[in-house]
């Protein structure tokens, strides 16, 4: 029961986060394009890699201390619901376009930030 507990205030943390960094998105962004979750998914890539990187590479961090970072943490502070959301928003606004770049920046922005965080594991 106390690893759940932890993981629902890691949890907590995280989509307050998500919430703050967002907001900041919107007022110096505009909506147009979702500046917010692109930047918050892609940071969420490398930091979970990094943290269970760390983890099971170097052993730098315990298993629980892994579960309340990864699980809890960074699962409430990315979000592929809101990211799929946007980019339909963005089609039936007709706006194809921007809504090709945002999956394809997403897409390719998580795999470069994972790819970062593997190699700051090193």
């Amino acid at each position: 029961m106390g690893r759940f507990l932890l993981v629902c205030l890691g949890g907590a943390a995280g989509t307050g986060a998500r919430y703050l960094i967002g907001s900041w998105a919107v007022r110096t962004f505009g909506t147009r394009f979702p500046w917010g979750t692109l930047f918050i998914n892609t940071l969420g890539s490398f930091l979970i890699v990094l943290v269970l990187g760390m983890g099971t590479q170097r052993a730098s961090l315990s298993p629980e201390l892994r579960l309340v970072l990864a699980t809890g943490v960074l699962g409430g502070f990315t979000t592929y619901s809101s990211f799929n959301f946007e980019a339909l928003r963005l089609f039936q606004h007709g706006e194809a376009a921007l809504s090709v770049l945002y999956i394809g920046a997403t897409l390719f922005g998580c795999l470069v930030a994972g790819c970062m965080g593997i190699l700051a594991t090193r």
